[in-house]
């Protein structure tokens, strides 16, 4: 075999090929180094001395459905430099592994289109070998994500399992990636993430984000220069929740005839009136409740409105659409309806600040999604490093199958 082919082939260069071996269905290529070709693998002098040799096999590249290993006796060598005895370099592989740089770029690349079980049952080892390759690729490029660049956030939690075990995540609203995954989900998990903003003298214009106080804390604490944006999503969904607990105190106070029109107008209470289903008597079983309950009613159609508030021509006329709404809904004498009102008042800043950065979680609710897909289809993650990992590399993986 010349050593152009151990190169093209193999990614194997400045080796000399000695002979090949046919045991049991693998094929075993054996190569050595001379010694002019030695230096020290601290210092790099050539300046060294041979003292011996340690026998080392890697698997290399498979030739068909045939695993391949190469075998080499690495040189020890005495730096008269440093005065020390070491190993030369293997330029062909990494340090500590014991399969070649190819076959690691090869089993990258299949995991981008196969689960890792596959990669391993396909290439002959183990589970744990193609997990830890993609483990240091997925931290060679995504351990500590470049913060510069940063101009548009979106901050949310995520539920990860039982026992209330939450992540925060930052998203880059610009470039769709995740940069920051942090435990918890009070203000303390988004400590390093300021510290490493802060160093990387990023200029944060605006950061979307729920009306969460210890989120709303975070942000006028560490960065009072951004501006904050409360998400139209989270706002929908406070009152969504509120007219659910309406509904249920409302079916437990009603005659068995309001039962029965009450029962099973949950969702539809909380569709858009535009996405009702006629064709199912969506609209007509929703409004035959509505007639029977004026209190319903007046909470539902608040609702409608208030999803009006995002799509104002500017901000003066979103600012006295939303304070004519307030004042209805603080007057309508509902206990839910004045809560909500009081809530929304206090944030009415970070509502009408939309007008000046249209920005929302939205885009974030969605890696939520695909970070709850990833989970069931790994049946979750015991290496909780590698779980971020790909948390962070969620946003390289969007069109590819994911394992």
């Amino acid at each position: 075999m010349s050593t152009s082919l151990l190169y093209h082939a193999f990614g194997i260069r400045g080796y000399r090929y000695v002979a090949t071996d046919y045991l049991e269905g693998e094929i075993h290529f054996r190569v050595v180094q001379d010694l002019p070709d030695c230096c020290c693998s601290v210092c790099g002098s050539t300046h060294v001395s041979p003292r011996g040799t340690v026998e080392r096999t890697f698997r290399s590249l498979p030739i068909g459905n045939r695993p391949v290993w190469v075998e080499l006796p690495i040189p020890r060598v005495e730096c008269h430099d440093c005065g020390l005895i070491r190993q030369v370099i293997v330029p062909f592989a990494e340090p500590r592994c014991h399969y070649t740089s190819s076959f690691a770029r090869y089993a990258l690349e299949l995991a981008s289109y196969m689960t890792i079980q596959d990669v391993a049952h396909h290439l002959g080892v183990s589970w744990d070998v193609i997990k830890d390759i993609v483990k240091t690729d997925l931290q060679r490029h995504f351990a500590k994500p470049k913060l510069k660049h940063l101009r548009q956030l979106a901050i949310d939690e995520i539920c990860i399992g039982k026992g209330h075990r939450y992540l925060t995540l930052v998203l880059d609203l610009e470039s769709g990636a995740v940069v920051y995954v942090g435990n918890g989900k009070g203000s303390d998990s988004l400590d390093p993430f300021w510290r490493r903003l802060k160093r990387s003298g990023a200029r944060i214009e605006a950061v979307a984000t729920d009306m969460s106080a210890a989120f709303i804390k975070a942000v006028r604490q560490r960065w009072p220069e951004a501006t904050l944006v409360f998400d139209r999503f989270h706002v929908m969904k406070l009152f969504n929740d509120k007219l659910t607990s309406l509904r249920r105190q409302l079916f437990l106070q009603a005659t068995e005839e309001g039962k029965r029109v009450l029962k099973g107008v949950r969702w539809l209470l909380l569709k858009r009136r535009g996405h009702l289903d006629d064709s199912k008597g969506e609209r007509e079983r929703l409004d035959e409740a509505l007639r029977l309950n004026e209190v319903l009613a007046l909470a539902y159609y608040l609702k409608e409105e208030l999803a009006e508030f995002w799509e104002q021509e500017d901000e003066e006329e979103a600012q006295a659409f939303l304070l004519d709404w307030l004042a209805r809904a603080e007057a309508s004498g509902i206990k839910i309806l004045e809560g909500v009102a009081k809530t929304l008042r206090e944030h009415a800043l970070g509502l009408l600040a939309y007008y000046d950065y249209p920005i929302s979680t939205g885009p974030l609710e969605g890696t939520n999604n695909k970070v709850k897909t990833m989970q069931r289809q790994a049946y979750g993650y015991r290496d909780q490093e590698f779980f971020r990992l790909k948390i962070y590399a969620l946003h390289r993986s969007k069109y590819k199958l994911v394992g």
